[in-house]
């Protein structure tokens, strides 16, 4: 295989979600929108956790680690989409590519192993309560915070080195929005099928794997619930089935994107704008509305900061 040193590509022309002035003009509403009604949303679950002395369990810490990273992940492709639909052509050097793609499975890979770490929280919970506090102490939390961080910058640096690898000598237009190892790779002057089946390997096959671990831990720990005659039932049911949530609809389009051959389909771009610019922004949003103990001390801490 060639080295990077046969790139010849300086930059990548963006042809865009669509090429069609009124839809990008709705996009555009749209995601602003989300922009200044929500991004300013996760800002405030992460405030309240951190400042209300009654959310200081795991499940709150975690919580606001991932209003952190949606947040964080909303900054990575939308900023610079709003910004492009200003402009008829649309360029980002290959640096600035790299770099986005980079950040964009880091942050996605960190967010990944995250839901893990909940879902192991919940099963300690639920299933070995007795242990729980011994098992998840704030030692814990923090070493299994570093490690998803960890882990999110290995599966990001082994995408970025296997691309790096490629040769790129034209045509440079990207079809989509974002720079993204599906339509980056299909633009390299090489034959590309070994580092198209390492990345399904590492993309692919680890959010599969992930996502159908997830969901059997859930049904096991829902089982449990079920069987049990505690008075936090109904309150551990809800805050399961807010995960599961959370799962299909991150995970979902994951799958669909990073799980098949890198071919180009209709829908590819819808379902990357809402994996990229809308889902992130959500996430924390449905966890909260499903959450009383979360609702109660944003309200005080609005009450007490804004309202007085």
């Amino acid at each position: 295989m060639e080295t990077e040193n046969s790139t010849v590509v300086k930059e990548f022309i963006l042809l865009g979600l669509t090429q069609s002035q009124n839809i990008q003009l709705l996009v555009f509403v749209l995601v602003l929108i989300f922009y200044v009604i929500i991004l300013p949303g996760n800002f405030l679950i992460i405030l309240t956790i951190r400042s209300d002395p009654g959310l200081t369990a795991p499940l709150y810490f975690f919580l606001g680690n991932l209003a952190f990273l949606d947040a964080s992940y909303s900054f990575i492709v939308a900023p610079r989409m709003l910004v492009d639909f200003l402009f008829e052509k649309k360029i980002i050097s290959y640096r600035d590519c790299i770099t986005q793609l980079f950040f964009l499975h880091f942050i996605g890979g960190g967010e990944g192993l995250l839901l893990v770490v909940m879902a192991f929280d919940r099963y300690i919970a639920i299933c070995r309560p007795l242990h729980y506090s011994t098992v998840m102490n704030p030692r814990a939390c923090y070493a299994l915070l570093l490690a998803l961080w960890l882990g999110g910058f290995i599966h990001s640096i082994i995408q970025v080195a296997l691309i790096l690898r490629l040769p790129f000598c034209g045509p440079n237009q990207l079809d989509n929005f974002f720079c993204d190892v599906p339509q980056v790779i299909k633009l390299a002057c090489t034959d590309t099928f070994v580092v198209e089946l390492l990345m399904v390997f590492n993309s692919g096959l680890l959010t599969l794997l992930c996502f159908l671990g997830l969901l059997s831990s859930y049904a096991v720990i829902i089982y449990r619930v079920h069987q049990s005659s505690s008075e936090g039932k109904n309150k551990a049911l809800s805050t399961c089935t807010t995960h599961i949530i959370i799962i299909l609809i991150m995970f979902g389009p994951a799958i669909f994107i990073y799980t098949r051959p890198f071919r180009a389909l209709p829908v590819d771009k819808v379902v990357s704008f809402f994996h990229t610019v809308i889902i992130p922004l959500l996430n924390p949003v449905i966890y909260t509305f499903r959450n009383q103990e979360v609702k109660s001390a944003m309200w005080r801490l609005l009450n007490q900061y804004v309202v007085c």
